[in-house]
């Protein structure tokens, strides 16, 4: 046991050497420089890291990458009755903002409030353009039911959109209990027809609807100022023109408020 100690504290010429001494306060500096070292890094990367995920999130939502451009929105399907700017200036409300945060569930929804858009699309174009698509006609007539719902539909009695708040402005509207009982009645249904005939001018002007019968169609026109009796859908050419030639001759209407043309040869002013 003597021998190993000495030979462990000789040095190389059999000097006695001193045993290394561990500077303990150095040591102690070392490491929490290393720590020191390792939280900076640690700060560093989450930095860098969430400067990334800030840069990519503008890059994506508020930079101009990917921002809508309203010279860039296409219409397919409009018409007289649904303008191509009309769905341009309802598209291009969302201009200006990134394509991700566009939402074309309302571009859709509002366009489809309009009576007579039986279909209507948005289709994002990146980086910067949007598709809509819209199918769209003038409403024969609205149908209006108690709750206040309107549906629109064709000459025919088809239904092209059912639309809620939405302006008549120009459309007669007939007012039923039930809209899918009402078009298998054969007086509505002429009713539509009738109305569908009148020129744009004529059909601004009705303010009531109301058909008992197939053949007893009536229109109140200015508010019930004028009450026209069309009868039934027939003739309709000859009837708007004897109505037109009569309602616009103050010497014929004199203070009269009723025309009946059901029978057009032989009208009665009342």
């Amino acid at each position: 046991m003597v021998a190993k100690t000495l030979r462990e504290s000789t040095g190389p010429l059999g000097v006695a050497a001193r045993p290394k001494v561990v500077d303990f306060n150095a040591r102690v500096k070392e490491r929490r420089h290393a720590n020191t070292l390792m939280v900076v890094k640690r700060v560093a990367i989450t930095i860098a890291f969430i400067a990334a995920v800030v840069g990519v999130v503008w890059a994506l939502f508020f930079s101009p990458l990917l921002r809508l451009d309203s010279a860039q929105i296409t219409v397919s399907g409009a018409n007289e009755w649904v303008s191509g700017s009309k769905v341009e200036s309802i598209a291009s409300a969302q201009a200006g903002k990134s394509l991700l945060l566009v939402s074309t569930n309302d571009i859709e929804t509002q366009l489809a409030a309009i009576p007579g858009v039986s279909k209507a699309t948005a289709t994002k174009q990146y980086p910067h353009g949007m598709r809509v698509a819209i199918s769209a006609q003038e409403p024969a007539a609205m149908l209006k039911t108690p709750d206040g719902s309107l549906t629109a539909v064709d000459s025919k009695g088809r239904v092209l959109n059912s639309v809620k708040n939405a302006s008549t402005d120009g459309i007669p509207v007939i007012e039923v209990n039930d809209v899918t009982k009402s078009l298998k009645s054969r007086s509505v249904v002429t009713a539509v027809k009738v109305v569908d005939s009148l020129s744009d001018a004529m059909r601004a002007r009705v303010s009531k609807v109301t058909a008992q019968t197939q053949d007893s169609v009536t229109t109140e026109l200015d508010n019930g100022n004028y009450t026209i009796i069309w009868g039934n859908a027939s003739q309709m050419k000859l009837k708007k023109a004897v109505v037109d030639k009569i309602i616009n001759d103050p010497n014929v209407i004199g203070d009269k408020h009723s025309v009946d043309v059901s029978a057009p040869l032989r009208p009665i002013i009342k």
